[in-house]
C-alpha cells in the first residue's frame, strides 16, 4: 500500500462521526486549557490524559491529536494578549505579538498565527506522511544494540535542549532513570527500590508520574508566583482579519517557518524551541522594515508560529517510527501509547494501520477545525484569560486528582500524584527541566531491555554487541554529544587564558 491510499484509508477512518466528534472536543479543550496563563502543551496534554481511558485507542489518539494541535495554538493567544508564554517555544510570540497587541493590531497578530499555524501545520503533516513509512521500514533493519544506541542519543539531546543547563537537565534525566528502575526487575523478578511496599511492585505509573510533575507541580509552581507578578491583558481592538499588506508580508515567513520547522522537529534533537528562534532570526535579517522588529512585526509572528507548529508535527516522527520522544508533549503522548499496550515503533505502521493513518489524517482535520473555531471565537478565548487565577489553579487539582484517582481507583494513586506534584515543584523551583525526568521513566526500562538484549545476543559480550558499523556509529555519535560541549566549552577557556588573546584584549 503506497502513502496516498494509506492517507485516503486514514480519512475513511478519521471522517466518520463519532472520530470528527472527538477530534473537535480534543481541538476545543485543548485551546481552552492551552490559551490559559502559564499552561503549555505538555501540560494540557498530561492533564486531559486521563480523560480518553474510556475511549477505544484510535479515538483516543484522534483526541490527543486535537488536543495537541489546539493546546500548540492556544499558548500563541496568551502570548500576544498576556505576554505570559505558555511554553519557551512561543516567547518569540510573545515579543513581537504583545507589541503589536499594544499598538491596536492584536487581531492581525492573532490572524497570522492561527493561519500560519494552518499552512504549516498542514505541509508538516504531509511532510509527517510520506517521511514516516519509509523511516520506519529502514528502522526494522535495526537491532537491539541500534536501538540503545538511538536511546543514548535521545538522552545526550534532552539533556541539552530542553533546559538551560546540561548539568541540571543530566541531573533530572538521571532522576527519571532512577523512577524508571522502581519495580520488580524484568530478568530476575527482584524487587528495586520499592522498600518494602507492594503498591511499587508494579512500578511508577508513567500516567500518574506525568500528571503530577507537569499538572500538578506546575500548579504548585504559578500559584507560589501568583503575588510576585500582575500579568495584564490587553484589550483586543480593530479588526481580527488582516490586510492586504499584512497577508503580503506574512506568507513567505509561513513557508519558511514550515521549512524550518518540520525538519529540526525530526531530528533526534527536536523540540520546538530551535526552530521558532532560528525563524525569528531570519525573519529579521530578510525583513523589508527591520525597524519595527522588537516593537511589532508581524514577520516575527508569523515565522516562529509557523516553525513551533510545524515542529509539532515533527516531533511526532521519531514517537511513531522509533518510540524516541523528543519533547514533553511527546514523552507524555508515549506515556499515553504505553497505557493502551501499544509500543510506538516501526511494527507500529503495520499492527495498527488503521488507529496510524486515522491519527494523521486527524492532524489535518484538526488543523482545519482550529483555523475555523480560534478566528471566529477569539472573544471567547480572551472571556477564558480573566478566569480568576485562584479559581484556575483550583480546577487544575481537581482534574487532575479526579483523573490519577480513574486510573486505577485507589488512594496510593493520588499519594504518588501528591508525591510527584512536589518533586515537579521543587524541580521548577531549581530551574530544572521536568521533560527529562518522563523521558528517563520511559525510556530508561526500554534501554535496559535493548542492552540486555544485544549482549545476549552477542554471547554476553559487550564489545561485540556494539561493534557492527551502525551501532557504534550511533554510539559515538551519543558519546560525541555528551563530551562535544565540554570539549568547546575547555577550548573557549584555554583561548581566553592564552597571552595572545589577552594582548588582543588589551
Amino acid at each position: 500500500m503506497n502513502t496516498f491510499e494509506a492517507l485516503a484509508d486514514g480519512f475513511h477512518v478519521a471522517l466518520t462521526p463519532g472520530h470528527m466528534g472527538w477530534s473537535f472536543v480534543g481541538v476545543l479543550l485543548g485551546t481552552a486549557v492551552g490559551v490559559l496563563p502559564g499552561i503549555g502543551p505538555a501540560l494540557t496534554v498530561s492533564l486531559l490524559l486521563p480523560v480518553t481511558f474510556s475511549l477505544e485507542p484510535t479515538a483516543a489518539f484522534i483526541m490527543f491529536a486535537g488536543i495537541y494541535y489546539g493546546a500548540m495554538y492556544g499558548g500563541s493567544t496568551t502570548s500576544i494578549l498576556l505576554n505570559t508564554p505558555g511554553e519557551s517555544a512561543t516567547i518569540v510570540t510573545a515579543i513581537e505579538g504583545h507589541q503589536m497587541a499594544k499598538a491596536g493590531r492584536g487581531g492581525a497578530a492573532l490572524a497570522t498565527a492561527a493561519i500560519g499555524s494552518f499552512v504549516a501545520g498542514s505541509l508538516a503533516t504531509l511532510g509527517l506522511a510520506f517521511l514516516a513509512p519509509p523511516l520506519a521500514k529502514v528502522s526494522l533493519a535495526l537491532g537491539p544494540a541500534e536501538y540503545f544506541a538511538l536511546i543514548l542519543i535521545a538522552f545526550a539531546t534532552v539533556t541539552s535542549v530542553l533546559g538551560t543547563s546540561r548539568v541540571r537537565g543530566m541531573v533530572s534525566l538521571m532522576l527519571g532513570l532512577t523512577m524508571g528502575l522502581v519495580g520488580l526487575d524484568p530478568r530476575g523478578g527482584q524487587a528495586r527500590l520499592t522498600f518494602g511496599i507492594p503498591y511499587l511492585f508494579d512500578g511508577l505509573d508513567p500516567v500518574i508520574v506525568a500528571v503530577g510533575l507537569f499538572a500538578v507541580g506546575e500548579t504548585f509552581f504559578l500559584a507560589s508566583r501568583a503575588g510576585h507578578a500582575s500579568d495584564e491583558m490587553v484589550p483586543l481592538r480593530g479588526s481580527l482579519w488582516m490586510t492586504r499588506a499584512e497577508w503580503a508580508r506574512s506568507w513567505k515567513p509561513w513557508l519558511r517557518g514550515a521549512a524550518l520547522g518540520f525538519p529540526l522537529g525530526a531530528l533526534p534533537a527536536g523540540g520546538s524551541e530551535l526552530p521558532t528562534f532560528l525563524s525569528y532570526g531570519l525573519e529579521r535579517r530578510l525583513a523589508r522594515y527591520p525597524q519595527e522588529f522588537g516593537r511589532g512585526a508581524i514577520e516575527g509572528v508569523a515565522g516562529p508560529e509557523a516553525a513551533n507548529n510545524a515542529a509539532a508535527a515533527g516531533t511526532l516522527v521519531p514517537l511513531l517510527t522509533l518510540g524516541l520522544p523528543t519533547s514533553a508533549t511527546a514523552a507524555i503522548l508515549l506515556a499515553a501509547f504505553q497505557q493502551y499496550g501499544l509500543r510506538p515503533g516501526p511494527l507500529l505502521f503495520s499492527q495498527a494501520p488503521e488507529l496510524v493513518w486515522g491519527v494523521i489524517a486527524s492532524l489535518f482535520i484538526g488543523n482545519a477545525l482550529l483555523l475555523v473555531l480560534n478566528l471566529p471565537l477569539a472573544g471567547l478565548w480572551i472571556r477564558v484569560l480573566t478566569v480568576p487565577r485562584p479559581l484556575l489553579y483550583g480546577a487544575i487539582l481537581v482534574l487532575a486528582s479526579v483523573g490519577a484517582y480513574a486510573v486505577h481507583a485507589s488512594l496510593l494513586d493520588l499519594v504518588l500524584l501528591g508525591a510527584m506534584g512536589l518533586i515537579g515543584f521543587a524541580l521548577r523551583v531549581g530551574d530544572f527541566p521536568v521533560a527529562p525526568v518522563i523521558i528517563g521513566l520511559l525510556l530508561g526500562p526500554m534501554a535496559e531491555q535493548q542492552f540486555v538484549r544485544a549482549v545476549a545476543v552477542a554471547s554476553d559480550s559487550f564489545m561485540q554487541a556494539f561493534a557492527r558499523p551502525v551501532s557504534a556509529t550511533l554510539l559515538a555519535g551519543a558519546v560525541l554529544l555528551m563530551v562535544w560541549p565540554l570539549l568547546t566549552a575547555g577550548m573557549g577557556r584555554m583561548a581566553k587564558r592564552s597571552p595572545a588573546v589577552r594582548r588582543q584584549a588589551e
